[in-house]
């Protein structure tokens, strides 16, 4: 038996070390499990706390096989989006059975209600008339099922779209094959954004505390000490200043989620001018329909010089961050079950398709921006000369 699991581990901490236990206590012990990760950026619209192999390093210690990446592309992305993406490495190795995620409700039945409610062609069109009331897209989605759901009497069900967990399982299950199963594990501990509780804190506590320099707050929470530097995208804050003053409205429409058809990109390129921080930015462009992740998404894409045509339609690779010695079993397989090119050395980049290459560039790109949100900046080529971590 083979779990997946999607995660960012931005920390690893102990939750996420109980979510791995957890699958494993209802699989069975031998249980191998691959972690579809996020890479240098993530989905809050930030750089992760520290670089993509560091965390792939801790999740393997933690309790991780194989961590394969969740390109920049998907993993800075809107829930569905990002959704999409992970469950797509996952499904392209070949060799998931069973996609494991945490939930506030951990009740499949609500969860696939919504789910399938969402690929109705009825919700997408309440979600435009609520939109265009003015409704922010996140509550104009979940009205939009509550209502659909309220005729079948299962209105209670689109509760789970208001709670962070929930609302990324009900993506996972609208993009999960029909050759995955889902196991929901029943999530512990603090809410989403919230501060400590039961043992557990939130990843959000942790990443204030290690960036505020207070790694002692933060060491009952974790699976190891914290003893490297923590990256922080203000560090960044000039050059992304320098970068948003110099795009027009055309060039924020050719972002993702960049609100075209609203009028969006140019209320942002208009903020862009006006802003002294990007703080600033988010203040002056945030409106009830607008709110600030989605904003710092488009943020990062505009920094990172990533456009909506550079998503493809699906995983053209595998990049593998780490493994241990189930890892390397699993991997064995991956040679003949994959979908889509394994690489476990950079130098196999050279040998994919034109879409996998392009790809791989924008994803060093994106890590060689990373790196100056480091204290002590790296030199450029990072992504081209990291192999794997061993945990053997």
């Amino acid at each position: 038996m083979v779990a997946g699991i999607v995660a960012e581990y931005n920390p690893f901490h102990t939750g996420h070390r109980w979510q791995l236990a957890q699958t494993r206590r209802v699989l069975g012990e031998e249980t191998a499990v691959v972690a579809a990760m996020s890479g240098n950026w993530v989905q809050r619209g930030e750089c992760a706390l520290t670089d993509k192999w560091t965390r792939a390093g801790l999740a393997l210690r933690g309790g991780a096989d194989l961590v394969l990446e969740v390109p920049t592309v998907w993993a800075c992305a809107s829930a569905e989006a990002f959704a999409r993406g992970a469950v797509g490495v996952l499904s392209a190795s070949g060799v998931v059975d069973v996609l494991s995620f945490g939930s506030e409700s951990a009740d499949g039945a609500s969860l696939r209600a919504a789910a399938a409610c969402l690929d109705r062609p009825e919700f997408h069109t309440r979600v435009r008339e609520l939109s265009a009331t003015g409704m922010a897209f996140p509550a104009a989605r979940q009205r939009a099922a509550e209502d659909l759901l309220a005729r079948e009497g299962r209105g209670a069900a689109a509760g789970c779209l208001a709670r962070p967990n929930d609302n990324l399982a009900v993506e996972y299950l609208r993009t999960l094959p029909a050759e995955m199963e889902a196991l929901a594990i029943p999530r512990r501990g603090v809410d989403h954004d919230g501060g400590t509780g039961e043992g557990f804190a939130s990843a959000s506590y942790l990443r204030e505390r290690l960036r505020a320099g207070e790694p002692e707050a933060a060491a009952p929470y974790l699976t190891e000490p914290w003893r490297w530097e923590t990256a922080d995208v203000s560090r960044c804050e000039r050059a992304l200043l320098a970068r948003i003053r110099t795009m027009g409205p055309e060039d924020w429409a050719q972002l993702p989620d960049s609100g075209r058809a609203e009028g969006l990109p140019e209320r942002l390129a208009a903020c862009a001018r006006r802003s002294r921080s990007a703080e600033e930015f988010l203040t002056l462009a945030k409106t009830r329909r607008y709110p600030h992740a989605r904003l710092r998404r488009l943020l990062v894409w505009a920094f990172l010089g990533l456009r909506e045509r550079d998503r493809p339609a699906r995983v053209p690779y595998l990049r593998v961050l780490g493994f241990n010695q189930r890892g390397r079993e699993l991997l064995a397989r991956m040679k003949r079950c994959a979908q889509v090119p394994v690489l476990t050395k950079p130098a196999h980049a050279k040998g994919l398709s034109p879409a996998g290459r392009r790809l791989f560039q924008l994803e060093a790109r994106c890590t060689d921006l990373f790196g100056l949100c480091l204290p002590q900046v790296p030199p450029g080529g990072w992504e081209w000369i990291s192999g794997p971590v061993r945990d053997l």
